[in-house]
């Protein structure tokens, strides 16, 4: 009886550290990064395209990739705002399955699931994966890539 307590408790530390090992560690800038993503997905479920874009670094080197490739703040802006140019195009924005993956103190690579909810009106329901680079700046966190598809 006595044995098989102990080596219950055994397995139960064992488990414990397992179970500690496979868990992500959030950092303050894992947990920075993942604030400018849900202020972004609240902004864009404002239709506010404007705010949705802070989460940009407002530089000629900041690239999207999508179906074709642009270079800019400026372009990428006017690029979601032709594309999603109602508020049922745009629909309701929803991330998921975040991954953030720390590359030093400064950048961070991020990896997800997006989910536009939409009505046929709007162009139907969209989902995708995409990877985003982060820079860190004197103001916060950035997006300097996103390829999303």
């Amino acid at each position: 009886m006595r044995f098989s307590r102990s080596m219950a408790c055994v397995l139960v530390c064992f488990a414990a550290a397992a179970v500690a090992q496979s868990a992500p560690v959030q950092t303050k800038d894992s947990i920075a990064i993942e604030q400018v993503l849900h202020d972004q997905q609240e902004a864009w479920n404002r239709g506010d395209i404007d705010t949705f874009m802070r989460g940009y670094l407002d530089s000629p080197d900041t690239t999207f990739i999508g179906k074709t490739i642009s270079h800019g703040y400026q372009p990428i802006l006017e690029r979601y705002k032709k594309g999603y140019a109602s508020r049922a195009a745009m629909g309701t924005l929803d991330f998921s399955e975040i991954t953030v993956r720390m590359l030093g103190n400064d950048h961070a690579v991020v990896t997800g699931r997006y989910h536009l909810t939409r009505t046929a009106e709007g162009g139907g329901d969209a989902s995708g994966i995409f990877s985003l680079i982060f820079e860190k700046e004197a103001d916060g966190w950035r997006i300097i890539l996103d390829h999303t598809c």
